[in-house]
């Protein structure tokens, strides 16, 4: 029986009230995208971060450890993950930059606490998302349906055109998700004029010659950007041991 909570450096996540728990793709995603949240580092700008599908909150939390001048909008469909996620955040340091909704993705409209210098709708610097449906979606042996699955909630297309919605110009996309959607989650994005820049392949341990999972981060740009993708791999574990020296070092402002 997994434990009700799960305890970081500077935080704690309980998950007895959410279908997902804590793993490894949330905290991957989360320690992941911290590069790419170095425009907040300036105490005169304010970062926006939307996470999509967020459970109990664990990527949220992780960015607002990161992200110390970025406010967090977290939004879930399932009401008790919200709840949960709520009680989360109430109990972090950063409280006051983070906030749980019900909401899909299709319907989210962003109303964010931060002073506005144009009439222009409020957009996101930085959207994230693990949603749990791909996870599940890896039961299914039928390759075609694994990526279809997940329809009748929230299509790889909807995620890609809201999140394209939703993004500043220059903004990014940073994902998890299952290595099978690689192709297909590029073609999307480029439709929308989403572009990837870094790619990581998650192999689960040395051997094992096929990726588990990919992260992957898009900006929003107008034209591809000429410096191409960014292309690494990543094992979990290594001959010797659950973690390897790649994956502790990633996750060393977290684990305990």
């Amino acid at each position: 029986m997994s434990t009700p909570n799960f305890r970081f450096k500077q935080f704690t996540v309980w998950h007895d009230r959410c279908a997902m728990k804590v793993g490894t793709d949330g905290v991957l995603l989360g320690a992941w995208c911290t590069p790419i949240l170095q425009l907040a580092d300036s105490p005169i700008l304010r970062f926006t971060i939307l996470d999509v599908g967020t459970g109990s909150g664990l990527i949220a939390l992780m960015l607002a450890q990161r992200c110390p001048n970025a406010h967090i909008d977290a939004i879930d469909i399932d009401k008790d993950a919200v709840e949960q996620a709520k009680d989360n955040f109430a109990q972090s340091p950063w409280t006051n930059r983070l906030a749980a909704h019900l909401s899909s993705l299709q319907s989210w409209q962003p109303d964010l606490p931060i002073p506005r210098l144009t009439d222009s709708p409020l957009k996101y610097d930085l959207v994230v998302s693990n949603p749990p449906y791909f996870v599940d979606s890896l039961k299914n042996p039928d390759k075609g349906r694994e990526l279809a699955r997940h329809t009748d909630t929230l299509s790889y297309e909807e995620l890609i055109c809201h999140a394209a919605r939703l993004l500043k110009e220059q903004g990014n996309l940073a994902l998890v998700l299952p290595a099978i959607a690689e192709e297909e989650i590029i073609r999307l994005a480029s439709d929308y004029g989403l572009f990837p820049t870094r790619l990581t392949r998650v192999f689960s341990k040395p051997g094992r010659p096929l990726p588990i999972r990919i992260l992957i981060e898009f900006v929003k740009s107008s034209s591809k950007s000429e410096g191409g993708t960014e292309e690494h791999s990543l094992y979990i574990e290594s001959a010797h041991s659950p973690r390897s020296e790649e994956y502790a070092e990633m996750t060393k402002d977290f684990y305990l």
